[in-house]
């Protein structure tokens, strides 16, 4: 027998994050992204608020708006030996779309809570706010199921101890000239795609339709918003090529000379490297 509850809720995410494709599949990949969190004001949540400043992180229980529809199995990014059972995972295709993130809390001015490490959409409903208890909420040692499975795999191919996290990270390095792409762009539209980028290639190379990474010749193809990244594997070393548009150049031409350019960043990139 099932009961309807009842959730109302207590704010909603302003973020940089617009969709879905733009955000970190966990807070731990979103490090220094920032956003706020507006609580209503109609509720004295002022009152509810006091004594949450001095805590480093909060969890944020939210609502995954953007979905409309749950599968009972889903492909996790981190999973190399096919799908999983939903409730084996934090995949947001849930029969109630309930998400929970761990994220930093920077200050309270008012109803607004200054956050960071995001990896929230924007206008995420948020339904609750608790403060985060390392003490209680950490067990470093705790199984991790088809996570340690797949560490053993790892093992079993490339040699060497279980590690920790438990799937052992690739290491990523930019040649000079994808960091000097990287570096080109951050300055001019404020994201961090060396975070990004760094972030998904640590977890492999696989290509993988929720990390967007696809196979190009002998390299492979990863998609971070509007940029694509070419990297190359060397063992479990990601080297990262360059960078490039995901426009095409007739795409980018055709905005030029309009009011508000969306992609004149995109043919200022093309102009530096042709």
């Amino acid at each position: 027998m099932s009961t309807r509850l009842n959730l109302q809720p207590i704010g909603v995410v302003h973020s940089p994050l617009k969709s879905k494709a733009e955000a970190a599949r966990q807070p731990a990949a979103a490090t220094d992204a920032t956003a706020r969190i507006e609580l209503y004001p109609d509720r004295h949540f002022e009152h509810a608020l006091e004594d949450l400043e001095g805590w480093e992180r909060v969890w944020v229980l939210f609502w995954f708006h953007l979905n409309t529809t749950w599968r009972p199995k889903v492909l996790p990014p981190r999973s190399a030996s096919g799908r999983k059972g939903v409730f084996a995972t934090r995949s947001p295709y849930r029969p109630n779309p309930l998400g929970l993130s761990a994220v930093r809390l920077e200050r309270i001015e008012g109803l607004t809570l200054h956050i960071r490490d995001v990896d929230l959409v924007d206008g995420t409903p948020v339904l609750d706010i608790k403060p985060y208890v390392p003490y209680t909420d950490a067990y470093p040692d705790a199984a991790t199921g088809w996570l340690q499975d797949e560490a053993l795999a790892v093992e079993r191919t490339v040699g060497g101890q279980t590690p920790p996290d438990p799937i052992p990270a690739y290491t990523v390095h930019f040649e000079p000239l994808a960091e000097e792409q990287a570096a080109w762009i951050e300055a001019r539209t404020g994201f961090g795609l060396r975070g990004r980028i760094t972030a998904t290639l640590v977890l492999g190379p696989q290509p993988h339709a929720y990390r967007r990474i696809r196979r190009d010749g002998a390299d492979f193809r990863l998609k971070v918003k509007e940029w694509r990244v070419q990297f190359a594997l060397a063992q479990r070393e990601v080297r990262v090529l360059a960078i490039s548009s995901g426009f095409r150049p007739a795409e980018i031409a055709k905005s030029a000379g309009t009011g508000e350019d969306p992609l004149a960043v995109h043919r200022d990139f093309r102009a530096a490297w042709k």
